[in-house]
């Protein structure tokens, strides 16, 4: 295996009354529940990059707060072979009446199954073998280890 790119992502971890927003999409093939986020543009940084990918998927406004977590450990794309992933969890802030925009796009059915959906979890009630990447489930681990 030789790796090519780096390849590196953002991601927000967006906590209410204990509860932590993750999504469910389908994209190149792929089923997955991830952390809202996605891939940085060229010229683009972190915070954003993270501001950019909540207006893209939620059409609301974030504040990046602290950093979270980055992986420590090679990742390789499960999208491209070629690309090492370095993947960045930052926590974010909302403005209470943002919350309810929010509210609107959790649980919804998506119209096609390539649109993104929405759910609230209880950090106590999240699962690592829920998510469908590596990365992520460290996070899980991490964020319950917490004590959010």
């Amino acid at each position: 295996m030789t790796v090519q790119n780096f390849n590196l992502r953002v991601y927000g971890l967006l906590i209410h009354d204990g509860h932590v927003l993750i999504s469910h999409e389908y994209r190149g093939g792929i089923t997955m529940t991830k952390f809202p986020g996605g891939g940085l543009e060229k010229g683009e940084g972190l915070a954003d990059g993270l501001i950019r990918e909540f207006r893209e998927e939620l059409d609301i406004e974030i504040q990046p707060g602290n950093f979270f977590y980055v992986n420590e450990f090679l990742q390789i794309s499960a999208f491209n072979s070629n690309d090492q992933l370095l993947s960045f969890y930052y926590f974010v802030a909302i403005e209470s009446n943002t919350l309810e925009a929010v509210h609107s796009r959790v649980n919804q059915v998506p119209a096609a199954t390539h649109e993104q959906t929405f759910a609230w979890i209880a950090i106590e009630n999240l699962r690592s073998e829920d998510f469908t990447f590596p990365i992520d489930r460290v996070v899980v681990e991490k964020l319950k280890a917490h004590g959010l």
